[in-house]
């Protein structure tokens, strides 16, 4: 899995921290280890799982011969009764020098970035509550910093002489705290966000509220807390003397975040990403990144290209393959609320070119069995349609996939109250699909065009 997302040079090898004997044939030969681990999601005692962890790690690099480590742990003041969380980030970066490993400690606060839990969370608060009852502690200041900052920090370590190694506190170039990342946020999506703020709810009554709001969290959501009311901000200066690096502020970081993320979405191929059975692990679709996805697949006894030939011919005087009056009701509606609606058609009933439009859709990537379609029709969000065929000359696999990025609570009503209905569509659009494909296998002149 991991191979498919590196460069050709690189090499992947497994590797246990808790299994010390699977550490040191990973280590050998490396000259300097990043050290990215993190347990607070684990079952039992996280703090016993990271110190055991950090341990096994030190003495493997030891043992191997490893020149320097790299440890990425968390801000907080030691003057301070720390929460488990910070105290054990803190106990993380101790252990690791204990081996005598040369160790560079950055601490850093909140994470501005796809697959950052912090940011995930404010993300998925957003979009959920547009009016929100809020605790003292989403007040507490902290110093965000951008995941491209702070990709370059530990690039730039690699570079420090081992003379200078010792703990770095680096931020972002604002101190903000949850509230104001979370307005930061709500401004760059559109969405209208309300605070009332409620001084009685504890950190446990709020990580109750988070795991009910964010299922996701559920089961970190009281350790994270416990770590926010404490101010995490960067104190020592150090990092900026020494580093060549100048962190982005909050806003920039926000819109840097949504970029890359819109960059990762484009360039994903739902053949690798999903199971190829098509089957979904929960009713309404899954999530990816702040969009909602419901993909399906089905295979046919044809070649890809036959397969793909329909797909091609999708919307126009062709139609969308079944419930055709449901595609033309939802047209007049987009018209009746000032979209385009069906009205448009198609360039052309046989050929296709990215930018073409189909219907209220609009083709936005156009490759070798493959088409991205972008919706043009009034939405509390964004939408696309994708289909992918794969397979041999024996059998195709056609995956179809409709995404909705919703803005606020408003877009998520609507996905969520029109997914039995795209159950009925896009499922019998497939079959649609599949049965035209296997009609274009079939006939006698053996072209695939209309």
């Amino acid at each position: 899995m991991l191979q498919a997302r590196v460069g050709p040079s690189t090499e992947v090898v497994a590797g246990d921290v808790l299994d010390q004997a699977s550490l040191e044939p990973a280590l050998r030969g490396v000259e300097v280890a990043y050290y990215l681990v993190h347990s607070m999601g684990s079952t039992g005692s996280f703090e016993q799982a990271d110190r055991q962890a950090a341990r096994n790690f030190g003495m493997a690099a030891k043992a191997a011969g490893v020149g320097r480590i790299i440890y990425l742990g968390a801000l907080g003041n030691t003057e301070e009764a720390l929460s488990a969380h910070l105290r054990s980030r803190h106990e993380v970066g101790d252990v690791l020098r204990e081996s005598g490993v040369p160790v560079l400690e950055f601490r850093a606060s909140i994470i501005i970035g796809s697959g950052s839990l912090s940011f995930e969370m404010i993300r998925s608060l957003v979009a959920r509550l547009p009016i929100m009852i809020t605790p003292k502690w989403v007040r507490v200041p902290a110093q965000p910093i951008a995941i491209d900052d702070l990709l370059h920090y530990l690039v730039a370590a690699l570079q420090l002489p081992v003379s200078q190694y010792r703990v770095y506190e680096i931020g972002g170039a604002d101190q903000a705290s949850y509230a104001d990342i979370m307005h930061a946020y709500a401004r760059q999506r559109g969405i209208r966000l309300r605070m009332i703020s409620v001084s009685i709810l504890t950190p446990y009554v709020s990580s109750l509220w988070l795991g009910l709001v964010t299922p996701l969290y559920a089961r970190i959501g009281r350790k994270l807390i416990e770590s926010i009311v404490h101010s995490t901000v960067v104190r020592d200066a150090a990092a900026l003397e020494t580093f060549a690096i100048r962190p982005m502020c909050i806003e920039e970081a926000i819109r840097s975040a949504i970029v890359s993320e819109e960059r990762e979405f484009a360039a994903t191929r739902w053949s690798d990403a999903l199971s190829s059975s098509g089957a979904l692990p929960a009713w309404g679709g899954v999530q990816f990144g702040s969009r909602l996805v419901d993909s399906r697949t089905l295979s046919v006894a044809t070649t890809p290209d036959a397969a793909f030939a329909p797909i091609l011919r999708i919307g126009g005087h062709t139609g969308w393959y079944a419930w055709n009056w449901l595609w033309w009701l939802r047209g007049a509606l987009d018209l009746l609320f000032g979209g385009v609606g069906m009205k448009r058609g198609r360039r052309s009933d046989t050929h296709l070119n990215v930018g073409d439009t189909v219907d209220f859709w609009r083709v936005e990537m156009l490759e070798t069995n493959r088409m991205r379609l972008v919706a043009e029709m009034r939405l509390p969000g964004r939408a696309w349609l994708e289909f992918e065929v794969t397979g041999d000359d024996s059998s195709a696999t056609i995956r179809q996939t409709a995404t909705f990025d919703p803005v606020g609570l408003q877009g998520r009503a609507y996905w969520y109250a029109l997914y039995p209905l795209h159950q009925l569509v896009f499922g019998g659009m497939l079959r649609g699909v599949a049965r035209a494909a296997l009609r274009e296998r079939a006939r006698p002149d053996g072209n695939l065009g209309a």
